[in-house]
């Protein structure tokens, strides 16, 4: 019989796609997913592969370039947001069925922020788009969802690595993939959110506000010279990745993956091969390290 797995995936923009490889590592070693969880990126591949898509989503993001990244950037002139998200929302939906989360095969539980009355919101039933679509919208670049008296953002702003969100069956045990976990210590000009030819490609009004935002990863590290757009992006990250490690220090995890934070930027989907393996092989280790602490 197969160990079930109840498992996490956290948020964590482009990094999420190493959850791909953690997945189809999990399965390969004979693991049974019975649940998920999933934040921000998180639950869109919670979605996917609840949906029995992973394979197909897998594809789609391998054929990610600049051309269709910059494709599904439904850019505005918003002063709250800089995407709309349909476009991005509407990709989802040619990889995915319709369809209600309390339908799927196996229970998930997709969270979002509630930026109304400060709390978190964990979707267990619905329309699956719509719970996907607030899970994902980071704030000041997606924009928000409103659902009945909420305002519903990225989940990560409360629980990036929702441990205590996912259901448990008897004799399941808990793995996860924190891809916002503590940053590698090395004094190196940090990369940018987005890549320059990126930047280059979109229109003047969202390259100019991109650009502020990373103004600062341009120059030496230890800098002082930020803008306050910028200093809010640090200071996101910085929240994201204290939320991952106070909640893997109150919930314990048999199986625990780990990438650094400052390992990718947030929009790295061209990067989607090598992180997809990055993934696998952090699953690889962590599968490996609790095998030994079984025997």
């Amino acid at each position: 019989m197969k160990q079930k797995v109840a498992l996490v995936l956290a948020s964590g923009g482009a990094r999420g796609l190493a959850h791909i490889g953690a997945i189809e590592e999990l399965e390969s070693r004979g693991y049974e997913i019975s649940s998920i969880a999933g934040c921000s990126v998180g639950a869109l591949i919670a979605g996917i592969y609840a949906s029995g898509k992973l394979k197909e989503g897998k594809e789609w993001f391998l054929s990610l370039d600049t051309q269709k990244i910059l494709s599904l950037g439904d850019f505005s002139l918003s002063k709250n947001y800089l995407v709309k998200g349909d476009k991005t929302v509407e990709a989802f939906r040619q990889i995915v069925p319709e369809s209600n989360i309390e339908d799927l095969p196996i229970p998930i539980s997709l969270v979002a922020s509630d930026v109304i009355h400060n709390r978190e919101v964990v979707m267990e039933s619905g329309s699956l788009f719509d719970a996907v679509r607030a899970s994902v919208s980071i704030p000041l670049f997606f924009r928000p969802v409103v659902k009945n008296d909420m305002l519903l953002v990225d989940g990560g702003l409360l629980n990036a690595c929702p441990l205590n969100r996912v259901r448990r069956t008897e004799g399941d045990i808990l793995a996860a993939m924190n891809i916002s976990a503590p940053d590698e210590m090395n004094i190196e000009k940090p990369k940018p959110l987005v890549s320059q030819h990126i930047i280059d490609r979109l229109p003047d009004f969202i390259g100019d506000k991109i650009e502020k935002i990373i103004r600062e990863k341009e120059d030496d590290y230890l800098s002082e010279s930020v803008s306050y757009i910028s200093l809010l992006s640090r200071m996101t990250d910085m929240m994201i990745q204290n939320n991952t490690v106070l909640m893997n220090k109150l919930v314990h995890t048999d199986i625990l993956a780990q990438m650094p934070m400052n390992r990718y930027p947030t929009f790295a989907f061209d990067k989607a091969y090598e992180i997809i393996e990055l993934g696998r092989q952090l699953m690889h280790d962590a599968i490996d390290k609790y095998e030994a602490n079984q025997q």
